[in-house]
């Protein structure tokens, strides 16, 4: 059987045990059935299961941050009465190949505030984003390739 759906089992266990439906119960539930799956992981042959959901877990702080310091940022500006914006348009290489992959970063890059996936192109191996503070081009596309890419597809593969 799969980890995963164990974990849920576990979880919906926890509440029933503890008598109370809520997220914050069913959270520690899937906390209580990971540590009790993960402890008798040696049971489970090779499962992906405990290697991906730290990377997971990984991966969505590291997006809420990056979400923390864009909405910061164009706050920032807005307040502001100097204006910081230096726009562009940048064509950014994909790593990331299959569709879903690539709906997935497109529409976290769209989440951000300051950034816009425009169109991905025919070979469907470069994305193009509008991006409220282009200070460097290549640094830019550095920093989505290296940050939110790579992080995806550890997650993803």
């Amino acid at each position: 059987m799969n980890p995963f759906l164990i974990n849920l089992l576990l979880a919906i266990s926890w509440m029933l045990l503890v008598g109370e439906v809520s997220a914050s119960t069913f959270s520690a539930g899937l906390v209580i059935g990971y540590a009790l799956l993960w402890l008798s992981r040696s049971a489970w042959k090779e499962s992906r299961y405990f290697r991906k959901l730290p990377k997971v877990l990984g991966f969505f702080l590291y997006f809420l941050k990056e979400l923390l310091i864009a909405n910061l940022k164009v706050a920032f500006d807005i307040v502001t009465p100097k204006n910081y914006m230096k726009p562009g348009i940048i064509a950014v290489p994909l790593d990331v190949k299959s569709d879903i992959e690539i709906t997935l970063f497109a529409n976290l890059v769209t989440l951000t505030p300051g950034t816009l996936s425009l169109d991905v192109s025919e070979d469907r191996s470069t994305l193009y984003v509008h991006a409220l503070y282009v200070e460097d081009a290549g640094r830019f596309r550095s920093a989505l390739k290296e940050g939110l890419e790579k992080r995806l597809l550890e997650v993803m593969r």
